[in-house]
């Protein structure tokens, strides 16, 4: 009778996977033995694995330069990591291995940019893409990099008073420097249409497509200090193979041409993020079609419009870094609270740790670490805070989740995978988590030249103490 859990996954997904198998009934995640892991820390526990991240960028420079190649397209590709997702120190410095740029969002980002510039982490050749609303320290921070010699910093304009502070601060710089400065790089953002089921309709980021190329012709085009040179592109849905997406991205495109025959230094469309992180062991996403499909269809367009194939620039933040992380926890107890739910309450809480989930409702991959040679049940997962909204009930692809039946003294462990981006940031890391729960360790894995794993303790549990002086105490 096939009632265990391995039996459950096998009969449901193509298993076992390129990061996910098990040996004697325990997960093995990119050949590392979770449940020696666990005997090591403990839980609740974090996860960075690193080659991850390398592997991620390496795979999406191949996918675009193999779309390069069949689509004949002659612009060159160009892969920024959005610092947003995550902005750890070892994050940086990984992706940082494999000749990428960065995209930023905020003032604090560019002092972020200084320090890996002191450690020799990045030159001033790179391109770093400055998005997101620009308040007065931004500004002033972009303005400063470019004036230390930055030369392919590009802010890309969210509004029309954000050039006029860059203009005011520019010319002052030109004014006094001892050597002309060359023009600063510009990018504008389109204001694009969001799908009929958003609350609104245009996005609050960016300019109204019908006021670019005026305001290019009438504030751009006769400044000096500035040369206009990226078209930038962004929906919330991200890149996928919809109708919508694909007239979101022909209005864009013929922007970008429109554009070009007034700007001829205009070269460079970036299309933003939006290749997604695997969030279910049935995923299917066509990442090589994806990948060959905008490029032709940017392509055809150009073309017909008798432009130059623009560079592509793309800023993928989740796609980079989500699957490198993991989040572990144990089971604490079970509850049984009426005929058919049955609580399993986890050791630390959902909405500290992985604030996605109640936030958004997003699901991640969701595995036992043990037990997978056990009998299995349909449960609700329950966080440690007081919070009605701390739990969790079902997984991407249905809507209910199974986990193996508990075991007397031989606790079960689960993982909840690709949860590398955004959920630090969130839940808001080294401060204070609700119902002062606190924040887990943190480990970072890593291979060495024999290809071995190695570990080390980036974080330790956060102690009352640390929480307590933040309050005040």
């Amino acid at each position: 009778m096939k009632n265990k859990y391995y039996d459950l996954v096998d009969q449901t997904f193509d298993f076992p996977q390129d990061e996910f198998r098990t040996e004697d009934g325990e997960l093995i995640f990119h050949d590392i033995p979770l449940m020696e892991i666990i005997k090591q820390y403990g839980t609740p526990l974090k996860i960075t694995y690193l080659p991850k991240i390398t592997s991620q960028i390496q795979r999406a420079k191949r996918m675009f330069n193999v779309a390069i190649a069949k689509t004949d397209y002659c612009g060159s590709y160009n892969y920024c990591y959005c610092t947003k997702s995550s902005h750890f120190s070892f994050v940086l410095e990984e992706a940082l291995k494999n000749d990428i740029n960065l995209e930023t969002s905020s003032a604090f980002d560019i002092n972020l940019i200084q320090e890996l510039y002191a450690q020799q982490l990045v030159d001033k050749d790179i391109f770093i893409i400055c998005n997101g609303y620009k308040r007065p320290q931004y500004i002033e921070n972009i303005v400063g990099l470019f004036n230390d010699g930055f030369t392919n910093i590009v802010p890309i304009l969210d509004n029309k008073n954000e050039y006029y502070a860059l203009d005011k601060l520019v010319s002052a710089a030109s004014a006094t420097a001892e050597t002309a400065l060359p023009p600063m790089k510009l990018g504008i953002r389109i204001a694009s249409e969001e799908e009929p089921k958003f609350d609104f309709y245009t996005s609050r980021l960016g300019m109204r497509y019908s006021d670019i190329v005026s305001f290019y012709e009438e504030q751009v085009k006769p400044n000096r200090h500035f040369s206009l040179k990226m078209l930038h592109f962004f929906i919330n849905t991200g890149i996928r193979d919809t109708a919508y997406y694909w007239n979101e991205l022909s209005k864009c495109v013929n922007v970008y041409c429109d554009l070009k025959r007034v700007c001829p230094e205009l070269d460079s469309l970036n299309i933003g993020g939006g290749f997604p992180c695997k969030t279910s062991l049935a995923a299917t996403y066509d990442y090589e079609y994806m990948a060959e499909e905008v490029l032709a269809q940017i392509k055809n367009i150009c073309t017909n419009r008798g432009v130059e194939d623009p560079n592509i620039f793309t800023e993928f933040g989740s796609f980079t870094v989500g699957e490198s992380g993991a989040t572990l926890y144990s089971i604490l107890d079970q509850k049984q609270q009426n005929d058919r739910e049955l609580w399993y309450m986890i050791d630390s809480s959902f909405i500290t740790t992985l604030p996605d989930t109640w936030g958004i409702n997003q699901r991640f991959i969701m595995l036992p670490i043990n037990h997978w040679d056990c009998e299995y049940q349909r449960v609700f997962l329950g966080g440690l805070t007081c919070d009605s909204e701390d739990y969790y009930n079902a997984d991407s692809h249905a809507n209910a989740i199974f986990l193996p039946k508990l075991q007397k003294d031989d606790p079960l462990y689960i993982g909840f995978f690709h949860t590398g981006a955004y959920q630090e940031s969130l839940g808001g890391y080294g401060g204070i988590q609700h119902c002062l729960i606190p924040a887990p360790k943190h480990i970072i894995i890593d291979k060495d030249e024999n290809g071995e794993y190695v570990t080390k303790l980036f974080a330790k549990e956060q102690s009352h103490k640390s929480m307590l002086k933040i309050l005040g105490y």
